[in-house]
């Protein structure tokens, strides 16, 4: 007998009407894909089947499993786009192969690339080696898990992690699991990243390390705002901060809030910030400061405390600035230096140069020494306040430096 040819009927599910021989194929319509449309184009290929003889007898086909049911469907070019009320395109999501599993009503994607789109513009691109595509239409969410690639095609930031969330109404994209984000200006990682696509704005979460590229400087915190067109980091949460140079750290602080000006790389403690310097060492508090990465300048218009930890001298004074490369720092207003041996210079203003431990102060000079007890007064000073050398100078103005000593009791026998 002659094989026969039999061509294969439109793919229908339970409940449709039968379809008219050449019409689409169409997913049926449930709860999760309403009022969104989603649209698959399925390309199924047809199979040519043999008769058999008559007298040869059927030979009877196994139950099938539920890996082969017909609630799979093997999709080749398939496209998953969703289109709100107003019948704006939300998202598209394209495969050269697809699976839909109609009972998790998830589809699975091999090689996709998406498009997530905010009033009519891409405003992220997204890829993957395999994602889980899921629709929830009655929230307009999309969501893929795999290894996710996204990347905004206007400032380049690229967001890479195993599960992404898409919600186009509240302007959200979210990124988790084993997240990475990567930029020009910066490097991160951290469990979460919430990103506002309107206002170009990210927010880290959990485990946050972010590393700016040039010069080496990395915060650490829990939560990090990272506002991309303004080029600016904000914490909110306890932040730790390291400079490197060749590899090793050099420089550390911490604060329980701060600015980081990716342009500028001006870093701004605003709150209990404190730094520590490796060589010489060096401890710097104070509430508030302003620290330029660059020039290695910290600058501090409140009161700050300065603590040499090598040589043991304190310097208190209503604000300063230290000077990184050349080992100098320079305080005004209530200026009061303290040696280790209880030697102690007081002055509108004080010049410390930490290589040689060298002051000079000036305005309202007071120098006191412990042993032998006596106390200098004058306009200025200079000398080396922890090998009590110090000379004090008067002013201009005829005054003359005024010196007490205080003999020490006689020990009684």
């Amino acid at each position: 007998m002659e094989n026969q040819i039999f061509s294969a009927s439109p793919l229908q599910f339970p409940g449709q009407p039968p379809q008219a021989s050449g019409s689409p194929v169409t997913l049926p319509s449930s709860p999760l894909f309403f009022p969104v449309r989603l649209i698959l184009t399925i390309l199924l290929t047809t199979g040519l089947f043999a008769c058999s003889s008559p007298g040869d007898k059927v030979q009877p086909k196994d139950k099938p499993t539920e890996q082969a049911s017909d609630s799979k469907l093997t999709v080749f070019g398939g496209s998953f786009d969703a289109i709100d009320e107003s019948g704006k395109l939300l998202w598209r999501v394209d495969a050269k192969q697809a699976k839909y599993i109609k009972e998790k009503e998830i589809g699975q994607a091999e090689n996709p690339y998406g498009e997530l789109f905010q009033d009519g513009k891409v405003v992220y691109k997204v890829t993957a080696d395999k994602a889980d595509i899921e629709q929830n239409d009655k929230k307009l969410v999309l969501i893929l898990r795999g290894q996710i690639v996204a990347t905004d095609p206007v400032n380049g930031v690229v967001l890479r992690g195993n599960e992404l969330e898409w919600r186009p109404k509240e302007d959200l994209l979210i990124v988790r699991n084993k997240l990475t984000g990567k930029h020009k200006q910066l490097d991160a990682v951290a469990q979460e990243a919430r990103v506002k696509t309107r206002e170009q704005r990210v927010d880290f979460f959990g485990g946050v390390v972010a590393n700016s590229l040039e010069p080496p400087f990395q915060v650490r915190t829990e939560h990090l705002i990272w506002q991309v067109k303004q080029e600016k980091l904000i914490g909110d949460r306890p932040l730790q901060f390291f400079r490197s140079k060749n590899n090793q750290i050099t420089d550390r602080g911490k604060g329980d809030a701060a600015n980081i000006d990716l342009k500028t790389k001006i870093v701004t403690i605003t709150k209990n910030a404190q730094i520590e310097l490796a060589d010489p060492r060096m401890q710097i508090v104070s509430n508030s400061m302003a620290w330029n990465l660059n020039t290695e300048i910290v600058t501090t218009k409140t009161p700050i405390r300065v603590l040499h930890l090598t040589e043991n001298i304190l310097v208190t004074a209503n604000q300063g600035e230290l000077r990184i490369p050349q080992n100098t720092v320079y305080l005004q207003g209530k200026v009061n230096a303290i040696g280790k041996r209880r030697q102690a210079i007081r002055s509108d203003k004080l010049t410390w140069y930490l290589n040689n431990q060298q002051v000079e102060a000036q305005g309202n000079v007071v120098y006191q020494q412990a042993e032998p007890s006596l106390t200098f007064t004058g306009e200025s000073a200079t000398g080396n306040i922890q090998q009590e050398k110090i000379v004090v100078k008067s002013g201009g103005s005829g005054q003359r430096v005024i010196t007490n000593i205080v003999p020490s009791e006689p020990k009684s026998e």
